[in-house]
């Protein structure tokens, strides 16, 4: 498996941070094209075991699946830059509309620029779905859990974590149908198991020495672990503490200690908590409108970057409205921080156990049944967001314990499937490079936006 130099890593990070449209699934299908298809930089069982720790942890999932890959091939160094280049593209984009914005209230260009890359963003997750579908789902109980993932999100709106958890309990109860034993042993290996019972006592003096040097290895790992637990703490929550001593700035400490709130109960991405989001900015705090919080929401559906940069949106609103333009910027800048530096901590800490968790019988069969139940996952998302970009209209309905959302389909866009159906042409039949594809859905969308 080839590893990069750090600046050719480096230039592919800030390609996926710019190209990083339409949320966790087609953010998760770009860095599955670009890291294990295209480079081969992870293989796929290491792509989707991370993936599936990802799955369990609050925060944006796309973007710490990143920082995972990025420590994987170069370590912290490769982790900071892979994390940070996939969020500040979309960050300073947010940043630079949102001024624009709340000094002029319009949005309608970036609707215009991003309309065709909304219909290329379908035909990537289309991809992705089918290529992480053939390998995760090897087994009738993994497409079983996939099916029920799908359903309980989709239909019954169970929440996410739950959903995780019992595809975790499934794997764990049934690990001998996921992870099957090893085959009865050939007669060659019965001799070389012989063999091995007659070496001498030096050679188990070498066994004796290497195991006291693993568990010294595991002792400095826990050693490690705590570490960076303490720095990251420390990175995450002395500049609150400053302000709060400060004394000067209430806002940005409430701002603080909201988002880094909501950073820990972030499970399942943006949507999972965006009506208590938008519950607590609007009504609680007054920080900004129902209507802009909507349109921050647009924002944030339309750049590069994860769903979750409408935090952003709301702290420079908070700000801007209680003291200019730069207070605005200044609050920004603590809901970024606030927000994404627990998605390091996690990962950092988190990260060095994987391939341990995934060596486990009962623990890794729980990691492949949550990567199966990730398809289930992919493909919700997936259905939901096509339905926002194909359909003008899309409700939610409910009838008892069935809440789905379905389009009303006579405000579908017929632009938008033309547009689809060429990208796909591109992909499946010439397939072309994503950049390509994207360029060339950005100029064909433009194009034909106002009609």
């Amino acid at each position: 498996m080839p590893t990069p130099g750090l600046i050719e890593a480096t230039k592919t990070w800030a390609t996926i941070g710019i190209l990083s449209f339409g949320g966790p699934a087609a953010q998760i299908a770009l860095m599955h094209k670009t890291l294990v298809d295209d480079n081969q930089w992870l293989t796929e069982k290491d792509f989707l075991h991370a993936l599936s720790f990802c799955m369990l942890l609050p925060g944006p999932e796309a973007m710490q699946l990143a920082t995972y890959a990025g420590w994987r091939l170069h370590g912290t160094l490769g982790g900071l830059i892979a994390g940070l280049l996939f969020i500040v593209p979309g960050a300073l984009v947010v940043l630079g509309l949102a001024a624009l914005y709340a000094l002029f209230g319009d949005v309608s260009l970036v609707s215009a620029l991003f309309f065709g890359i909304k219909a290329a963003v379908i035909v990537i997750v289309i991809e992705a779905l089918i290529k992480v579908a053939k390998r995760a789902l090897t087994h009738p109980l993994q497409w079983v859990l996939a099916l029920f993932a799908f359903i309980s999100l989709f239909y019954l709106a169970v929440p996410y974590p739950l959903v995780v958890l019992t595809a975790a309990a499934v794997g764990f109860a049934f690990h001998k149908q996921l992870v099957p034993n090893p085959t009865t042993l050939s007669t060659s290996s019965v001799s070389k198991q012989a063999s091995l019972k007659t070496q001498d006592a030096t050679k188990k003096r070498e066994l004796t020495e290497a195991h006291a040097t693993s568990e010294t290895a595991k002792l400095t790992t826990w050693q490690a672990t705590l570490r960076t637990v303490v720095i990251w703490l420390l990175i995450w929550w002395l500049p609150i503490g400053g302000l709060l001593a400060w004394g000067q700035h209430q806002l940005l400490v409430e701002i603080g200690t909201f988002f880094s709130t909501l950073a820990v109960v972030t499970f399942g991405g943006a949507y999972a908590v965006l009506a208590y989001l938008a519950q607590d900015a609007v009504t609680q705090y007054g920080w900004l409108s129902a209507v802009q919080m909507m349109d921050g929401l647009a924002l944030a559906e339309t750049t590069p970057g994860p769903l979750i940069l409408v935090t952003e949106f709301v702290g420079f609103m908070a700000g801007f409205q209680q003291a200019g333009l730069a207070y605005g910027v200044a609050a920004a800048f603590v809901t970024l921080w606030v927000t994404f530096v627990p998605c390091f901590l996690w990962i950092f800490a988190g990260a060095p156990y994987i391939d341990w968790l995934s060596d486990q019988p009962r623990l890794k069969a729980a990691l492949t049944a949550i990567t199966a139940a990730v398809v289930g996952v992919i493909l919700n998302l997936s259905l939901w967001f096509a339905m926002n970009v194909v359909f003008g209209t899309v409700l939610r309905y409910e009838n008892g314990p069935i809440q789905t959302w379905m389009p009303e389909w006579q405000s579908v866009q017929p632009i938008t499937l033309a547009l689809i159906a060429v990208c796909a042409v591109m992909t499946f039949a010439f397939k072309w490079p994503l950049l390509r594809v994207l360029v060339i859905a950005a100029a064909l969308g433009y194009v034909l936006y106002p009609a």
